[in-house]
């Protein structure tokens, strides 16, 4: 049974300005005094377990989603049965938003480990964003941004090799964990290697062979499943010269939902 927005919420344990991942969600586009009348359309419910839906591909879209805690993958799964790894959501990034056109869910939100997430009510938000002019105008930068990541997601998934969207892939999740002040070089990954593969249209073998060659050229370990980043700098300068090979596009390796 899916643990969705049709279960009562709970209270927020606590609101949005005392949230140590507020400044990087929703509330950056609210002043503080403003801080008080988001808690009124976010809803808590309990950590979700991992492989626990958190709402299901046609499900009735109600509310959009912050991670709190933990982390989650968005799949979608066709007519024949066959599943799509959309994206990986880390804390404080926001997925759902793909239910507001057809007021359904095109995708399934699954949480990865042991995940605690914001529930925040669609129809109260427009309202609010009626009252707060910061908070329209972000909504709207982060629809915009949402269609750009797929964009870029998409052309550069069909412009490079195996071994560029590895690297890719990882320099992206170190770039989420330095913009909430973690370990840019050392974090653990939620996702299995099925799902990574999955995700960059590549076949297993083909993960699994690459990530051991990097370790043997020493740019990275891997230890179950955390990656330690050795050499930073080489990677970062391997993806600018495939950048400036394909006429400087700027691509970010981010799913979305």
């Amino acid at each position: 049974m899916d643990m969705t927005e049709s279960a009562n919420p709970f209270a927020l344990p606590r609101s949005c300005s005392h949230c140590r991942l507020g400044h990087l969600c929703l509330p950056r586009a609210c002043s503080f005094q403003e801080l008080g009348l988001l808690d009124t359309v976010i809803g808590y419910q309990p950590p979700y377990p991992p492989k626990q839906r958190i709402f299901s591909q046609g499900s009735p879209f109600h509310s959009c989603y912050v991670v709190k805690s933990g982390s989650v993958k968005t799949v979608y799964v066709n007519e024949q049965g066959e599943e799509k790894v959309l994206g990986f959501y880390l804390p404080s990034e926001m997925f759902g938003f793909e239910g507001i056109f057809q007021d359904s869910h095109t995708c399934s939100a699954i949480a990865l480990e042991r995940t605690t997430i914001c529930h925040i009510s669609f129809r109260n938000l427009e309202q609010l964003a009626t009252q707060l002019p910061s908070l329209q105008h972000w909504m709207f930068r982060m629809m915009s941004h949402e269609l750009n990541i797929l964009e870029q997601l998409n052309r550069w998934l069909s412009q490079n090799c195996a071994e560029e969207r590895i690297i890719g892939f990882l320099l992206d999740l170190s770039a989420r964990q330095s913009a909430r002040n973690l370990s840019p070089t050392r974090f653990r990954l939620t996702m299995n290697r099925s799902d990574i593969a999955n995700f960059l249209g590549m076949a297993l073998e083909t993960v699994s062979r690459i990530l051991a060659r990097l370790q043997r050229d020493r740019l990275l370990d891997i230890r179950g499943r955390e990656v330690i980043i050795n050499d930073l700098a080489t990677l970062n300068r391997f993806k600018s010269m495939d950048d400036n090979a394909n006429d400087g596009l700027n691509r970010h390796l981010i799913g979305r939902g």
